[in-house]
C-alpha cells in the first residue's frame, strides 16, 4: 500500500507517520528538529482534513556509539540515557510537535517486540549465524567497505578511522530480498521521495546485496536488547530501533490497532536511506508484513558552508534559537527557508534577516494594519470560519514541498499588502463608508484564511490571529518583536 499524491483526501482516514530514532550519544541538534516539525506540518495537516492521525516519534537508545559515550562520561548507559532523553523531550514542547507517542527503544514492550521480530524472522529461515570480519564506522552504526571510505574514513564521520570487528555473531539474510525490493520500487514510484533517492536505494540494491550482522557479543557490547535463546549475544543497533515502527503501534499483542495503523509514512534523513528503505523492508518482508506506506528523504543542514560537527563547534542548538527567536520563528526557518529535500546553509545572521523582514515586518505587521482597520471601523470581529484550503497548497503539501506552502502563503501576505497599498480604505473611509468597510472585511476575511493556512506550520501564530479576528482589536503585544 502506498499513499498516492491523488487520493489524499479520499483515502483511508486512519494516517500512520513517524519519524526516525535519533540517537542520544548527544543533544538535539537542528537537523533533528528540521525533520521533526516536517513530520509534524503534515500530521496536523492530516488532522485539518479529518483524519485520525498517530504520529509517533522517540530515541534510539543502544548500540555502541551509546555505550562509548555513556563508559566515557563515566555511567550507567541507562542512567546516560534518561539524562539525554529529556533534551529530546524538551525539544518536542519547544518545537509545538504534535505528536501522540514518545518512545524509547529501552521500553519493556519494544524490547519485547524487537524479540519477537526477531524470532519471526529467524522462523522465516533468515536468521544465521557464523564467523566474520569487517571495518565499523561507529558513527553511522553500520559496517564499511573499502569502496565507502575517503583515505580509510568514514566520510561522514571524518577523523574517525572504523573499528575492525572480527567475531561470531548472527546475520540477516538480506541477499534474498533484492528481487522483492526492486519489485517493490518499480511497482511504487514514489514509495521513496524525492525521485533520486529512489533511484540511489535502487541502484544500490541491483548492485547485489549482502547478508549483515545483526548482533553483538555480550562481552564486547553489554548494552542492547539480549537476542532470544543466545545469551552470549545482543542485538545489532539497527535491527532494534527500525521495529520501533511496528512495536509503536502495538505489535504484536494487539493487532487490531497495529492493522488499524500500519503502514506508516516515514521522514529521514538522507545517511538513513539505506536503511528506511532497504534494511527495514526486507526485515518486515521476513516478518510477514507489508512495507511501509511511503518514505520522505531530507538533506543535511550546514553551518556557514561547513558539515555540522562538534569538533568545528559549528553545531546549532534548536533550543537556543527557540529561546532567542521563538517557536514559530524557528519552525518557520526551516520550513521556508530550508530545502524540503536537498542540503541546505544556516547562519544566524540570515536568521535574524528573514526574521526581521517576513515575520516582524512581513506577516507581523500586516496583521497589525488588518487590525488597526478592524478594529477602527468594524463593529464585532469575524468568527473562525472551516476555511477550504487552497488546491495549490494541499497538492504541495502532499508533495512534502514546504517551501512551496510556506510561499503561498507568504504570496497572499504580498496580495492582502498590496491591496492596502492600492485601495487605501484608511483614506476611502472618508468618502465612501461603505465601499471602505466592504475592503475592510475582504482583508479581514484573507487574513483569516492566512491563519488557517498558517495552521500546520506555525499553529501558535494561527492561534494568535485568529484570537484577535474574534476580538477585533490589535494584538497587545507584537506577534514578533522586530530585532535589532
Amino acid at each position: 500500500m502506498i499513499w498516492k499524491r491523488s487520493a489524499v483526501v479520499k483515502m483511508s482516514k486512519s494516517f500512520y507517520l513517524t519519524t526516525a530514532l535519533p540517537y542520544v550519544n548527544a543533544k538535539p541538534h537542528i537537523g533533528y528538529a528540521l525533520e521533526a516539525v516536517q513530520a509534524d506540518v503534515i500530521a496536523r495537516w492530516r488532522r485539518l482534513s479529518g483524519d485520525e492521525v498517530f504520529f509517533n516519534m522517540g530515541t534510539d537508545e543502544h548500540g555502541l556509539k551509546v555505550y562509548q559515550r555513556a563508559i566515557e562520561a563515566g555511567q550507567d548507559p541507562q542512567v546516560y540515557v534518561d539524562e539525554l532523553v529529556k533534551s529530546f523531550l524538551t525539544l518536542k514542547h519547544a518545537l509545538n510537535l504534535s505528536c501522540d507517542n514518545f518512545i524509547r527503544t529501552t521500553d519493556a514492550h519494544h524490547q519485547q517486540a524487537a524479540q519477537a521480530f526477531w524470532l519471526k524472522c529467524r522462523a522465516a529461515g533468515d536468521i544465521y549465524k557464523k564467523n566474520y570480519r569487517i571495518k565499523y564506522c561507529v558513527g553511522c552504526e553500520l559496517e564499511k567497505t573499502d569502496s565507502e571510505l575517503v583515505e580509510g574514513e568514514c566520510p561522514l564521520h571524518p577523523g574517525r578511522s572504523p573499528e575492525l570487528i572480527e567475531e561470531e555473531n548472527y546475520f540477516f539474510r538480506f541477499s534474498r530480498f533484492a528481487d522483492y525490493l526492486l519489485e517493490l520500487y518499480d511497482r511504487c514510484p514514489e514509495f521513496v521521495l524525492p525521485s533520486h533517492r529512489l533511484k540511489e536505494v535502487r541502484n544500490f540494491v541491483a548492485d547485489g546485496l549482502q547478508d549483515f550482522s545483526i548482533s553483538r557479543r555480550r562481552d564486547k557490547l553489554p548494552w542492547g536488547v539480549p537476542v532470544p535463546d543466545d545469551a552470549d549475544q545482543v542485538m545489532y543497533v539497527w535491527f532494534d530501533a527500525l521495529v520501533n515502527y511496528v512495536s509503536a503501534i502495538g505489535w504484536p499483542d494487539e493487532l487490531a490497532k497495529f492493522n488499524q495503523w500500519w503502514p506508516v509514512v516515514q521522514f529521514a534523513g538522507k545517511d538513513n536511506l539505506r536503511q528506511q528503505a532497504a534494511m527495514w523492508q526486507a526485515m518486515l518482508a521476513s516478518a510477514g508484513l507489508p512495507p511501509s506506506r511511503q518514505i520522505m528523504i531530507h538533506g543535511f543542514i550546514n553551518s556557514g558552508g561547513r558539515k555540522m560537527s562538534k569538533s568545528l563547534g559549528n553545531v546549532v542548538d534548536p533550543l537556543a534559537l527557540v529561546e532567542t527567536y521563538g517557536t514559530d520563528a524557528l519552525r518557520y526557518y526551516l520550513l521556508r527557508h530550508l530545502n524540503s529535500f536537498e542540503d541546505s546553509d544556516y547562519t544566524e545572521a540570515g536568521f535574524k534577516e528573514i526574521y526581521n523582514a517576513n515575520l516582524a515586518n512581513g506577516l507581523g505587521n500586516l496583521t497589525n494594519r488588518v487590525l488597526k482597520l478592524a478594529e477602527t471601523h468594524l463593529e464585532v470581529g469575524r468568527e473562525s470560519a472551516q476555511l477550504a484550503l487552497p488546491t495549490a497548497y494541499e497538492t504541495a503539501l502532499a508533495d512534502y514541498q514546504f517551501n512551496q506552502v510556506a510561499d503561498l502563503i507568504w504570496a497572499k501576505i504580498g496580495e492582502l499588502d498590496l491591496r492596502i497599498q492600492t485601495d487605501e480604505p484608511f483614506k476611502l473611509i472618508k468618502t465612501d463608508r461603505v465601499a471602505a468597510v466592504a475592503i475592510i472585511r475582504e482583508l479581514v476575511d484573507g487574513l483569516q484564511l492566512i491563519s488557517r493556512m498558517l495552521e500546520p506550520l506555525m499553529p501558535g501564530t494561527a492561534t494568535a490571529i485568529k484570537a484577535v479576528i474574534e476580538a477585533n482589536r490589535m494584538p497587545v503585544e507584537p506577534l514578533f518583536p522586530r530585532l535589532d
